[in-house]
């Protein structure tokens, strides 16, 4: 009897530990962030291309190109698209005119803190008008 009990919590005790080690961390998505920060979650990186979408007046599109095989989605991660590049370049334009011109703490009256956007030059349109 003790012997089936030990042979029991054996083989109880090996199934439990085959079990852990079978449990995968939940997979990560791809990602091809260049300029956000990689820890970014997704509810701040959705945010933040919304605000270009309106600042551009594009869509998702404009930057990313469609993912193979399905008709209705893009494919994030890809840079086959010349314009994300592009955009990457003027994100990085963004923060260095905001840190070399706007350098500020933020606890100091953030209402009269003024920066530069995209909105800033593009006003709603794909490339900036040349006035």
């Amino acid at each position: 009897m003790h012997k089936k009990k030990m042979l029991a919590i054996g083989l109880l005790s090996c199934f439990i530990m085959l079990s852990i080690a079978a449990i995968k961390a939940p997979a990560q998505k791809d990602r091809n962030l260049q300029v956000l920060p990689n820890d970014i979650s997704d509810e701040k990186l959705d945010s933040i291309m919304q605000t270009y979408n309106k600042a551009l007046g594009v869509k998702c599109d404009f930057c990313h190109v469609k993912a193979k095989g399905f008709t209705d989605s893009l494919d994030y991660v890809s840079d086959l698209e010349p314009m994300k590049e592009e955009a990457r370049k003027m994100m990085r334009m963004v923060i260095d005119i905001n840190k070399k011109n706007f350098h500020y703490n933020k606890k100091d009256r953030p209402e009269y803190l003024n920066t530069v956007t995209c909105k800033t030059c593009h006003r709603g349109e794909p490339f900036p008008p040349e006035d």
